[in-house]
């Protein structure tokens, strides 16, 4: 029987942007609205960029264990290389 109503808030039309607007021109001044704006841009593309490479630490996380065998392996190969290759330079100089 009891109907219970959305919880919806109003999304303000042309009078309460209007009203809004002064309001915040009265409080920071005209010359701040800009700078505030911009500073606030630069806050959200930070928080973007910090978002991705969280993202991209986590898959990197996910596909880790497969990767670290991988580099792992090819540093303990390219170190036996190094060292044949120093062994044969010293065994073709003597």
């Amino acid at each position: 029987m009891f109907q219970t109503a959305p919880l919806q808030v109003p999304i303000p039309g042309g009078p309460e942007l209007v009203i809004i607007l002064l309001v915040l021109v009265l409080l920071f001044g005209a010359n701040k609205i800009p700078k505030l704006a911009r500073s606030t841009g630069q806050a959200m593309g930070e928080f973007q960029k910090g978002r991705q490479e969280l993202n991209q630490e986590l898959e990197e996380m996910k596909e880790g264990p497969e990767t670290e065998d991988d580099v792992t392996s090819s540093t303990s190969s390219d170190t036996e290389d190094e060292e044949e290759t120093a062994t044969e330079t010293e065994t073709s100089s003597n």
